[in-house]
């Protein structure tokens, strides 16, 4: 943003998947000022839909929030040189058992970028194939899978049973897509 300058930036913690840095900016006063921020290679989200209208889910505990969210199968981009639509591939094929004849790209999103410069790819997955679910972590050894009508999207948000942000825009996207329209009903 115009004005602002970054001064620094210095690790405070390095993870396996993530790391977290303070960064020291100068702001358009000439005002300095830290915040820590957590630094992420990204992750990809995969709406698969069947022909008839639904959805595949899964819900696994989310240790973060301390309880089993429903919502697409996901993973983080942490395969060297893997590119996004084999990430979404093979993350819908660990978590929901499923290959997608077709992959297409619908969307990239900040996942909250108050904190994080994490970015999420999202995809819709169809013509979908069997494959062979290999789970990884206690979280995906324990997750279920469950189908739920792409149409009934805003109920499902609406009713709470839907939380996960990357979860609820794609499938709005697929929707809108699938349905060939601005705002679509239903695939």
């Amino acid at each position: 943003m115009d004005g602002f300058v970054q001064r620094s930036e210095e690790p405070i913690f390095d993870g396996h998947l993530f790391s977290v840095r303070r960064v020291t900016y100068v702001d358009p006063e000439g005002e300095t000022f830290d915040r820590e921020i957590v630094r992420h290679p990204g992750a990809v989200t995969v709406v698969p839909v069947h022909e008839d209208g639904t959805v595949t889910l899964v819900r696994q505990l989310r240790v973060p929030v301390g309880e089993p969210v429903l919502e697409a199968p996901a993973g983080t981009c942490d395969v060297d040189g893997e590119d996004l639509e084999a990430t979404a591939s093979r993350e819908l094929e660990e978590e929901a058992g499923l290959r997608p004849g077709r992959l297409r790209y619908l969307a990239s999103v900040y996942n909250s970028p108050g904190y994080t410069d994490q970015k999420t790819a999202i995809f819709l997955a169809t013509d979908l194939e069997p494959g062979r679910a290999r789970p990884s972590g206690a979280e995906e050894r324990f997750l279920s899978v469950e189908q739920v009508r792409l149409a009934d999207v805003e109920d499902l948000v609406a009713g709470g049973r839907l939380v996960d942000s990357t979860t609820i825009v794609g499938l709005l996207l697929a929707r809108r897509l699938l349905s060939g329209s601005g705002s679509g009903s239903g695939a």
